[in-house]
């Protein structure tokens, strides 16, 4: 065989290799660009998404999004409760399992019982008590250390809209270090602990009192929308949506912690059709510019309250994401 021919077969081998089923190219940026124990990318940012699911319907409705946007999710973001059976209160469920097998999991676990009766629903004063401890609590870190890959868990996400109706910033403290406390003892090391807040700048004071401390919190996550008719509020691109709360999270609580855009996303303007697809064209760039940002994930669903729905509206919306997301600092090396 020729040596000519050799290096065509050989550079056509190595576009095979570094080129993953959903089309992208994850192996170019090197062993350099590897992620780090805490799933952190070192070459740019993870890509991933809240889809609308029924518990049994999770991989379905995620291979559909995936679909649209061309490419594979880095991270899923389910929910569940502290409910004592059901798939709601199962961390993990099968699908999450079988969807986790090539992407990464963001569960976000609720001191909520959501079909309980009042008398069921969980405090933050029980959880630190340890009354949770044997039917709840080590049920789920056993479940987790059993699944093995590494996996975000955020425990009682934007708990600043939450106090004081579900107790004081101290008591949500005491109740995060004692969950925490409890997955250590068990031995459960594939958890990166990622705290996550409104990011709503009214409530910096509360952000200060709610932060668990940095031995308890590995990523920074904050969930901050362009709500426009949702809230009758002004149009916002979406640079100025994520601008004022990284800077207070950078200047205030961590100045190196990694940071996840842990919802994002951007109602539709009937009145301008072309204005959500405008919208996500600039997610790289910005994201590119907000220093340790390091994920971001798109909400496809809709928040409570007329006028509230943030999913993509039209077939432009899932056109620019789709470009938007296709950029290469979203292109990491998964682990």
């Amino acid at each position: 065989m020729s040596t000519a021919l050799v290096g065509v077969l050989l550079v056509g081998v190595l576009a095979l290799t570094s080129s993953g089923s959903d089309g992208s190219n994850r192996l170019a940026h090197g062993a350099e660009c590897r992620p780090t124990e805490l799933l952190v990318p070192r070459c740019g940012a993870w890509f991933g998404a809240y889809v609308r699911h029924a518990k049994p319907d999770l991989e379905a409705n995620v291979l559909a999004y995936e679909k649209r946007i061309g490419r594979k999710l880095d991270i899923v973001y389910t929910y569940h409760d502290m409910s004592l059976d059901g798939l709601e209160g199962q961390l993990l469920t099968d699908q999450e399992r079988r969807v986790g097998k090539d992407r990464m999991l963001l569960l976000s676990w609720e001191s909520k019982w959501w079909n309980g009766t009042p008398a069921q629903q969980p405090s933050w004063k029980q959880i630190t008590s340890g009354a949770l401890d044997t039917s709840v609590i080590d049920v789920q870190a056993k479940r987790i250390k059993a699944y093995g890959k590494p996996l975000f868990l955020s425990f009682d996400l934007e708990m600043d809209t939450r106090t004081p109706a579900n107790g004081t910033p101290a008591e949500y403290v005491a109740a995060y270090r004692h969950i925490h406390g409890r997955f250590r003892e068990l031995g459960v090391t594939n958890v990166v602990w990622t705290w996550i807040i409104t990011g709503y700048t009214g409530h910096s004071e509360l952000f200060r009192a709610l932060y668990p401390g940095d031995r308890y919190v590995d990523w920074i996550g904050y969930n901050q929308y362009n709500y426009f008719s949702c809230h009758k509020a002004k149009w916002q691109s979406f640079e100025q949506t994520q601008t004022a709360s990284h800077d207070w999270i950078r200047k205030n609580l961590s100045a190196d912690k990694p940071l996840m855009l842990s919802e994002f996303g951007t109602a539709d303007d009937p009145a301008k059709p072309s204005a959500q697809a405008e919208w996500y064209e600039q997610v790289p760039r910005v994201i590119k510019e907000l220093e340790g940002v390091r994920a971001a994930l798109q909400w496809n669903y809709r928040d409570p309250g007329p006028g509230c729905d943030l999913s993509l509206a039209r077939d432009e919306s899932w056109k620019s994401l789709r470009k938007a997301v296709s950029d290469p600092y979203f292109n990491q090396p998964r682990p």
